[in-house]
Formats: structure tokens, C-alpha cells, sequence
């Protein structure tokens, strides 16, 4: 058999690694949107590097976009196999992707207007509402720790990740010529000591490791000092400076670990007295279904339960829907706190609410979360004077912070304690993948230092014979 691996290589977004057994069966290991890589990004999302109609089963590690986000496209273009994955992904990708759709018509429509005032020719969207919807038809539910007969030859086990409620590590079970190899692809993975979820579960030994590096060679901060951080921030922009914070975060996840950590300040009496709005229509469905699923929450989310029903939500929290309240919060001056999406800044309408503040020095445009270097939020967190927004350049007058320990993926103490449930010695290959080539190769060393024998950081469309 063999592994290709056609997204995420030497970069962390755009999740795709096929495999292909001798006798042809392809399962592909999630399909997710490259983002953030500038210019190429488009290109990169219209070529997948291999055929879709040639590719028979597809296996979904978590809903985050850039893992699921091609799906529907995928289909389009000829997939029609089964899609498996876990209660809580299944759920997320609904939202999920028919958020995608909407919002790729929306920034397809608005950039469309500023082409045709250069002369450009117009773009057209992904894929459709329509077409995420004939994908999300194909969906199958495997439990977690349930062993999934795909076919007689290959074998599928869910294990918790704890990346994001429904992340599940990818455990196959392949046997090809009377010999049975055991594949693991982590998908990406949580810390131990999440501020919502449990931490990630042991997995069974594997002969080959797809393993993420995001954070291969940073540490993370203490989860503790968030709020502390979020209210100092809060304080100094809306109190001192008078002015807006706005916070790019995914709708999914990162959205949720701040209204947790609000709620707990308004718990402890510290939270500012202002308005707090969350402006993703998205964002709410998405805390609904967290809420849906409080068996991924633990011990400590769990305890708050016991005396708040709902730790997602405060005095002056409103969710915004509709596109004129979201345009409203722009000609309001009043200071207040705006999180909206995605976490890049690279889509979505917290692109607009950028566009509108980025100008004002009272401002803050508060990162919390992994950016490409090349998306909106990497310019802005290396902190370049100028940047552009939809084709137009802006000065950087509003302040930039950034806090970089809240993070859902695993700093490298993390990743190297995920895979410490294994024999390094029965481990015959370990890939990295889901990473910036320079932290992987620093990470590769650390993993060799644990005393695996072979890792390698595959590059994009490369194809290895296991």
C-alpha cells in the first residue's frame, strides 16, 4: 500500500492523505480547505491532486475546516462513498459546512464587485448550499472506541483526541496478504488539561504514525492565566482606550473557550460591565451543540454545570445574526467586545469589522489562535504597518495583541505525551504533518529523541510505499 499525502504537507492547513491498498481500494483521511496561504490559497482549493471519483471511502478526524471544508466539492466532483465519523462531527459538519457555503457566496459576491470595477473577471464559490448538502447525505457515524468493519480488510477505531467536541484520532486496521498493518493518523490533537474537554485518550500501537506538529516546538502558557489575560485586555481597550476589541475566533471551539472563560469572570464578579457580541451566526449553533454533547466535557466544565447551567453565557452577551446587525456594530462607537469569524481573519464578517477599526487607534484586534503566515491575522500578528483587505490597502492604526496560549492544539510536551502510549520500537514510521516545515523539523528531533527510529515530514503530493 501506499500513503500520498496531498494537503497539510510543510504547512498546517488543507488536511488530505490518501491511501490506496495493492488491491486499489482508496480511503482518503479527511478533506479539508487549505487557508490563509495567500495567493495560492484559490488554486490550491480548486486542485485536489488526485481523482475524487477514484477515491472510495473517506474518514473524517473533526469538523474544523480545514479538515472537512472540501468535502462538498469533493462530491461534486465525483465522490460517492461512504463519509465516516463521529455524533459530534457529524453534527458540527452540518453547520459547518453550510456555513462555509454561505459565507464563500457572500465574500465571492463582495469581491466580485471590486473586480469588476478593475476590469477583472468575476469568481465563482467552492461549491454550493446545494452541493453541501448532497455531501452531508453520505455521512456515517461510528462511535468512538467502536471497532468499524470498513471492509473485510480494513478496520476503523475512533479514539478521543481532544482537540474539539467529536475529534477523534484515525485508527486503521489493514490487512493485505495475510499481513496486518496498523496505521494511526491523529488528526489534530488537544492538550491534556483543556479548558472544556477531556484530554486526548491512549490509542493501540501502530506500525505508522501520521501525527500533527502545529505546535512542535512551542509551549503553551498556563490555560489559568486566560482569563486574567482576556480581562486586562478588555479593561485597557474598552476602559482606558474607550475604544472596540475585536477577537477573530472560529466559530467552532475557539469561540466557545471565550465566552467559558467570560462567564467564568462574571462567576467571580470581575467581568466589565459592556456588551459582548458574538458575530457569527454560526457561533450559536455551534454552543448549541457543544451543549448537546456534555460527555466530551471534563471534570472541571463539569463542576461549573453543577452551578451554571449554561457556561457559555453572560449578562450583555447577544448573538448576532442577520448582515444588517452585523453592519450596525460599525457605525455604533461605542467600546464594546466583538468576536466574530474565522480565527485568520482570512473570511467572514470579522474581515469587515477589521476593515472598519483598523484604522482607529483606540482599537484592539485581539488574536487567539494559530494564523498562516500569510493570511490577514499572520500580517497582522508580525505586525506589518500596511495590509490588505478585499483588494484595498489599510493602515494599521489599532492596536495588535495577541494571546498565544489559548490554543486547542497540543504544544509539543502535548504531542510528545500523545504518542508515549506507544513502543517507539514497534513504530516502523512516524510522518509529520500539519506543520510549518522549520517547527517540524525542530519537532522531528524531538520525537527521535524519545527514541523512534524513522520520521519523515512528507511534502505536498508526495506518495510513500508502506
Amino acid at each position: 500500500m501506499n500513503i500520498t499525502f496531498h494537503g497539510a504537507a510543510r504547512n498546517v492547513t488543507g488536511s488530505k492523505h490518501l491511501i490506496r491498498l495493492n488491491d486499489g481500494t482508496a480511503i482518503l483521511l479527511d478533506c479539508g480547505m487549505f487557508q490563509g496561504m495567500g495567493e495560492h490559497t484559490e488554486e490550491l482549493n480548486e486542485h485536489f491532486g488526485f481523482n475524487p471519483k477514484k477515491v472510495d471511502y473517506l474518514v473524517l478526524s473533526h469538523a474544523h475546516i480545514d479538515h472537512c471544508g472540501l468535502i462538498p466539492r469533493f462530491v461534486a466532483e465525483g465522490f460517492n462513498g461512504q463519509i465516516f465519523c463521529t455524533a459530534p462531527t457529524m453534527d458540527l459538519a452540518k453547520i459547518l459546512l453550510m456555513d462555509s457555503a454561505r459565507i464563500q457566496e457572500q465574500d465571492t459576491e463582495y469581491s466580485n464587485k471590486h473586480r469588476k470595477r478593475n476590469g477583472q473577471p468575476p469568481l465563482e464559490p467552492l461549491y454550493s448550499e446545494e452541493q453541501a448538502m448532497e455531501a452531508l447525505r453520505l455521512f456515517k457515524i461510528v462511535d468512538y472506541n467502536e471497532e468499524y468493519e470498513i471492509t473485510p480488510s480494513v478496520k476503523l477505531k475512533f479514539t478521543d483526541a481532544g482537540h474539539l467536541v467529536g475529534s477523534a484520532a484515525v485508527n486503521l486496521s489493514i490487512t493485505e496478504n495475510g499481513k496486518q498493518t496498523q496505521i494511526t493518523f491523529s488528526g489534530d490533537v488537544g492538550r491534556y488539561g483543556d479548558m472544556l474537554l477531556k484530554s486526548p485518550q491512549p490509542f493501540p500501537q501502530a506500525d505508522y504514525i501520521i501525527l500533527e506538529s502545529t505546535y512542535g516546538d512551542s509551549l503553551h502558557k498556563d490555560v489559568g492565566a486566560i482569563e486574567d489575560a482576556l480581562l486586562e485586555i478588555i479593561k485597557h481597550t474598552c476602559e482606558i482606550k474607550k475604544g472596540k476589541l475585536i477577537i477573530p475566533a472560529f466559530s467552532v471551539g475557539r469561540t466557545q473557550e471565550i465566552l467559558y472563560a467570560l462567564n467564568a469572570l462574571e462567576l467571580k464578579g470581575t467581568l466589565p460591565d459592556l456588551h459582548y457580541y458574538v458575530d457569527s451566526p454560526l457561533s450559536e449553533k455551534a454552543t448549541h451543540v457543544l451543549m448537546n454533547h456534555p460527555e466530551v466535557y471534563n471534570k472541571e466544565v463539569a463542576d461549573v454545570l453543577k452551578v451554571d447551567a449554561n457556561p457559555f453565557g453572560f449578562k450583555g452577551l447577544r448573538f448576532i445574526q442577520s448582515t444588517e446587525e452585523s453592519k450596525a456594530l460599525n457605525d455604533d462607537p461605542t467600546p464594546c467586545v466583538i468576536i466574530s469569524s474565522s480565527g485568520m481573519a482570512e473570511a467572514g464578517r470579522v474581515k469587515h469589522h477589521i476593515k472598519n477599526n483598523i484604522g482607529n487607534e483606540k482599537c484592539t484586534i485581539l488574536m487567539v489562535g494559530y494564523c498562516e503566515p500569510s493570511s490577514l491575522g499572520g500580517h497582522l500578528l508580525r505586525g506589518d504597518d500596511e495590509v490588505f483587505i478585499f483588494g484595498d490597502k489599510y493602515e494599521v492604526k489599532a492596536e495588535v495583541q495577541s494571546i498565544k496560549s489559548m490554543s486547542a492544539h497540543g504544544d509539543y510536551e502535548d504531542l510528545l505525551h500523545f504518542i508515549s502510549c506507544q513502543d517507539p520500537k514497534k513504530v516502523k514510521e512516524i510522518f509529520l504533518v500539519h506543520g510549518e516545515y522549520e517547527v517540524q523539523q525542530h519537532f522531528r528531533q524531538r520525537i527521535l529523541d524519545k527514541g523512534f527510529a524513522t520520521v519523515e515530514i512528507p511534502y505536498q503530493h508526495q506518495r510513500v510505499e508502506i
